[in-house]
């Protein structure tokens, strides 16, 4: 088999790449990386030491992704994953859309050509921000907690019948245009597509910013006892989200591979870490300050677009339809983190260098 990963040199690409090769030893596993997040570097020397083919790409070019070798099975884990991308002043819209969109419409051009699965990893934020900010929420905790809700919010958090109706973000936008057109493509040219919806990404060796990867950023500065605020909704810190380790997607992603077009239920999932992996940021500082000592933050009642105070997905259709269930727990992804924020003190600087 050979399985080709865009944005190899990601945290998530990187997981799956060895997570995947663990699992399925008598795979060819490459990948194709832009390496405009600072960090991408160092995980491309790290790679190619343990033998991943790898081209330095775009997936927007045919000719870069013909300098690869002829996929069977294409996991798409390219985008840029910030919700403020196109309206921060650091990115322009056209370039988000071009990259997540136009990138993706590349890769479903070459998935057809070559008869191969197809796998997004979606996001989240391809639910709408107006009625998530409309919840019925109390505080428990130091938390955002759900009180009631509209269709699509169940006890267990957010599934696949909520709302997807703009606005959601430029990314968010950009991330439901490739869904459907990757459904689309599927159906119409007769290969096997996959949207995974995925929650909050979080492990060791994440990129942190506060726009992506939270928890990494938020465990790193603590520990290197750098400025820290809570940012909105009355500078309080109760703003919720769900945390998901991306090597336990890898044993659905060999599911879905293996029944390719004989499935015949929903293609699209949810897939996070639900109540049981949610924290709090005020909560996160809890965990932080007994694990590495008090350290003061600050509170900010500065009101940004996109922000949403609780973001926990219901996976229940996963956990039926393949018996997934998250196995990494919130508590081992922290402790995770933290290790590697103390064995590696000036990660930031490495992976995001404005953050510090």
């Amino acid at each position: 088999m050979q399985i080709t990963i865009t944005g190899i040199c990601g945290f998530v690409g990187s997981t799956l790449a060895r997570e995947l090769a663990r699992s399925l030893p008598e795979v060819n596993i490459s990948g194709i990386d832009n390496l405009s997040r600072p960090g991408s570097e160092w995980n491309l020397g790290q790679l190619r030491k343990e033998g991943f083919e790898i081209v330095e790409g775009d997936i927007r070019r045919a000719d870069d992704l013909a300098k690869l070798s002829k996929p069977e099975w294409i996991v798409d884990a390219a985008a840029n994953p910030s919700v403020l991308a196109g309206v921060d002043g650091q990115s322009s819209s056209r370039e988000v859309l071009d990259h997540n969109l136009v990138g993706t419409i590349e890769l479903l051009e070459w998935a057809k050509a070559n008869s191969a699965t197809f796998t997004l990893l979606s996001t989240s934020r391809v639910y709408a921000i107006d009625p998530l900010t409309k919840l019925e929420l109390s505080v428990k905790d130091e938390a955002f907690a759900f009180s009631d809700g509209p269709t699509g919010v169940t006890s267990r958090g957010i599934d696949e019948s909520f709302s997807t109706d703009p606005p959601l973000s430029l990314y968010g936008s950009s991330k439901k245009a490739s869904e459907l057109l990757a459904l689309e493509y599927g159906s119409a040219f007769d290969f096997p597509v996959w949207i995974n919806r995925c929650g909050l990404m979080a492990g060791a060796g994440q990129f942190g910013k506060a726009d992506q990867g939270i928890l990494a950023f938020w465990l790193h500065r603590y520990h290197a006892r750098l400025p820290l605020q809570y940012i909105g909704f009355g500078g309080t810190g109760h703003q919720v989200r769900d945390a998901l380790h991306p090597r336990d997607l890898v044993g659905v992603l060999v599911q879905q591979f293996e029944t390719g077009l004989r499935w015949a239920h929903p293609r699209t999932c949810n897939f996070s870490g639900g109540q049981e992996n949610a924290i709090s940021l005020r909560r996160l500082s809890d965990w932080c300050a007994d694990r590495f000592g008090k350290h003061e933050v600050l509170a900010s009642k500065e009101e940004r677009p996109f922000d949403l105070p609780w973001v926990v997905l219901d996976s229940s259709r996963a956990e039926k339809l393949w018996d997934w269930r998250p196995a990494t727990s919130l508590d081992a992804m922290l402790e995770e983190i933290a290790i590697h924020a103390e064995e590696n003190p000036h990660w930031l600087e490495l992976s995001s260098p404005s953050s510090t």
